[in-house]
């Protein structure tokens, strides 16, 4: 792969705030998609395993181009990528799904989505990267207009396990940006590290689907949105292309220019995604809430951005 020059931080930062939207769209955009087959007849185990598939297999081909001559950085990668396909794609999908049989929907989203928090404990804790006061308070802010959109004052449920389960997902979802920022010479390169992660997570969600953990229910009929009706692999493509392989492409690349802590607040933004693409094509329209809750999460966002330490060295872009 030929360089790419090199760029200051500060542009370094603006083009991958960018990308990290970009990502939270892509991401947003697989609840609706998810939906529209759940509601045909497909079991959410099955949906999300057909996702991680068509993304491994649209990202082999560029995974193995990229590491071309340089195989022995595999190899050398083998515990890292079993770990992001075991946490950061495996088990938030999987634990996920445990958590939702048995709890309310929003409050596991809540929990999985309380990840940015737990990755700036991690920093804290791990690497003395104290958060300033800034990011506090723009975490805070974030996570209640998170709850706002999640509407979990709406109907509370919990129980043990369900909280369990999803704090799993939350653990899951908290690897998912530490593994992704890693960089330098003896990382791999963000397309082979999403490629073949995705292909180790596809093998483990497929496992778990054969033993009966993760349940599998799919059908060939046709997918209804509120824009019309689509053959099933219309949705299935759609979700695997656009809500996994350049969302994992593009959140790996974007993780490394702006560090695990800024970039997995910036995925809040997921949700309010997630609402847009439910109104434009299921017709669930938000509520006051929810639409106060994204300006609060945006407002947060910002407020972490702010409390960033300022970088003034130039940088080299990592080649994808």
């Amino acid at each position: 792969m030929s360089s790419i020059p090199r760029i200051d931080a500060a542009r370094r930062t603006r083009f991958g705030l960018v990308l990290a939207l970009a990502t939270a769209v892509c991401f947003g955009s697989s609840g609706a998609l998810a939906r529209g087959l759940i509601d045909a007849g497909w079991s959410p185990g099955a949906a999300v395993t057909a996702r991680v598939w068509v993304a491994a297999l649209i990202l082999l081909v560029p995974a193995v181009f990229a590491m071309r001559r340089r195989w022995i950085l595999l190899r050398r990668n083998i515990g890292t990528l079993l770990l992001y396909g075991a946490f950061a794609v495996g088990a938030t999908q999987l634990f996920y799904f445990q958590a939702v049989a048995v709890m309310d929907v929003s409050v596991a989203l809540l929990i999985e989505y309380m990840s940015p928090a737990a990755v700036m404990l991690w920093l804290w804790l791990r690497r003395g990267e104290r958060p300033t006061g800034r990011t506090v308070v723009g975490a805070i802010v974030a996570i209640a207009g998170l709850a706002l959109v999640l509407e979990v004052f709406s109907g509370i449920a919990a129980n043990t396990a369900g909280v369990l389960w999803a704090l799993g997902a939350m653990v899951g979802s908290a690897a998912y940006f530490i593994i992704s920022a890693r960089q330098g010479d003896a990382a791999l390169p963000p397309i082979a590290l999403a490629g073949f992660g995705l292909l180790t997570g596809a093998v483990g969600l497929t496992l778990a689907s054969l033993v009966g953990v993760l349940p599998w229910r799919s059908t060939t009929a046709d997918v209804a949105f509120l824009t019309g009706t689509v053959p099933w692999w219309i949705p299935v493509v759609g979700i695997g292309a656009i809500a996994g392989a350049l969302a994992y492409a593009l959140g790996i690349i974007s993780t490394r220019m702006l560090g695990s802590r800024l970039a997995a607040f910036v995925a809040l933004s997921e949700v309010v995604a997630a609402a847009l693409f439910g109104w434009a094509l299921l017709g669930q329209t938000p509520g006051v809430w929810q639409v106060v809750g994204g300006v609060l999460i945006l407002a947060g966002v910002i407020a972490v951005r702010l409390g960033e330490p300022e970088e003034v060295e130039s940088v080299t872009v990592e080649p994808v």
